[in-house]
């Protein structure tokens, strides 16, 4: 599946180029010409990388994406900024960079950054222990446990599970969960995420006392 890229741009000359580019290259790209429903996207979908310019209408970029940190949200960010003075890459290094790109920039370099620190980013969750409350579900050794008691499920569970802490925040769809679990929307039928979540809920809460997934209704799942 390819990473999904949010750029946030206020030139709509260099936002339309960086948009063509991008999708050239096989990337879902979302573009914003401000921040203003872009917290709001971050906390509904998943997003790989967010390109962000720090010359905006309403809210500097590195000041938006320091509040995006404080709220908890840790999406990578590639800063794509005029400013370039050593102090003001510094200040946007310490306001949440994971790179720092000054304009005018090259095109092909930018793309080699990107696909670096997606390459980066991809093999840190591939290696992480997720936690939430008392479960640890380990990448490498591909185990779970809950509460300090190993818990034996399949791998789809696991995959379940693991896209389920991956977002949270997040209520996921039954479709968005087809399509990043199955691999596929279409072969399967939305009763399959059902029986899948009931099956995970009986092996991690067989008590059914702490209601670890929530049902939203008419939409999906979330992890409380």
């Amino acid at each position: 599946m390819s990473a999904k890229i949010v750029v946030v741009e206020d030139e709509e000359d260099i936002l339309e180029l960086l948009e063509y580019n991008l999708t050239k290259e096989g990337y879902e790209v979302i573009g914003f010409l401000n921040t203003k429903s872009v917290e709001q996207l971050l906390f509904e979908e998943k997003v790989d990388l967010l390109l962000m310019d720090r010359n905006l209408p309403g809210v500097e970029g590195s000041e938006f994406v320091a509040s995006l940190r404080k709220e908890g949200i840790m999406t990578p960010v590639i800063y794509l900024s005029a400013k370039g003075l050593d102090s003001e890459i510094e200040e946007g290094f310490l306001r949440g960079a994971d790179d720092y790109v000054t304009k005018p920039f090259n095109m092909k370099e930018l793309l080699l950054r990107i696909k670096a620190l997606l390459r980066r980013t991809t093999k840190m969750v591939e290696d992480a222990i997720l936690l939430h409350r008392d479960l640890v579900l380990d990448n490498s050794a591909r185990t779970l446990s809950v509460d300090g008691k190993d818990v034996e499920i399949t791998k789809l569970e696991f995959d379940l599970l693991r896209e389920l802490i991956l977002n949270k925040n997040n209520v996921l769809d039954r479709e968005y969960l087809l399509e990043n679990v199955w691999d596929s929307a279409e072969d399967y039928q939305y009763q399959t995420v059902n029986v899948a979540i009931n099956r995970l809920k009986e092996k991690i809460d067989p008590s059914k006392t702490k209601e670890y997934i929530q049902s939203v209704r008419g939409v999906g799942y979330k992890l409380c």
